[in-house]
């Protein structure tokens, strides 16, 4: 082999293994949930156009852990996320990088509560993914001063079967630095914390780390 040949051969591998270190170490920097099909995901990783993915299948640094009915657990950059249908997930980096950002600590019964505020006053919240949106007892909501005289009835699903409530709209929800404006909202029978629901969370990007919880706005 002439000394140009060595020198292309050697360069081309140079080549080869950078691709293949580049492949290797793929971070997504986001991921969307677009939907649910049996077992498989729909997932927008990066922007691109989805990709059907089945448990245990990774791709572009994003590995799939887990599917339900209306969600799927991912890895993301070795943390793992969980998300619903039309939720997206930034990486650590990006979701760290300004913005309105709120860090939550779970408790030792790995829930995340948190205070915040309603409508300008104090408010004990408890995350709830499973709820569609947030969720007050009566006395709570007269507390805040929440009007609730041309409230529409609706039927809600709780552990305990369906009950009736009142659909009301909050003008502002606080928790940490994110402050968002006309949040749906349920008024039913008492409990000891307000439900922090899909109402005020789809609203916002989520990266579980640990014992940690990142919220950052997205609008």
């Amino acid at each position: 082999m002439g000394h140009f040949s060595k020198i292309a051969a050697f360069m081309l591998a140079i080549f080869c293994l950078a691709v293949s270190m580049e492949v290797g170490t793929a971070r997504a920097a986001e991921v969307g949930l677009a939907g649910i099909f049996g077992s498989k995901a729909l997932l927008v990783i990066d922007g691109a156009p989805p990709r059907s993915m089945a448990v245990g299948q990774e791709y572009g640094g994003v590995k799939l852990l887990s599917v339900t009915e209306s969600g799927a657990q991912v890895e993301m950059n070795g943390r793992r996320v969980a998300l619903r249908v039309g939720q997206n997930a930034k990486g650590e980096a990006e979701l760290r990088e300004g913005g309105e950002t709120v860090t939550l600590i779970s408790d030792g019964s790995g829930h995340f509560r948190t205070s915040g505020m309603i409508n300008g006053r104090s408010v004990t919240f408890l995350v709830d993914t499973g709820a569609s949106v947030i969720g007050l007892g009566m006395s709570e909501a007269r507390r805040l001063g929440i009007r609730l005289e041309n409230a529409q009835t609706v039927g809600v699903s709780t552990a305990n079967g369906v009950t009736q409530a009142l659909k009301v709209t909050l003008d502002t929800v606080k928790v940490g630095g994110i402050t968002l404006r006309n949040v749906e909202a349920a008024v039913g029978p008492d409990m000891p914390v307000t439900l922090l629901g899909m109402s005020f969370l789809n609203r916002t990007n989520m990266l579980r780390e640990g014992d940690k919880l990142i919220l950052k706005r997205r609008f």
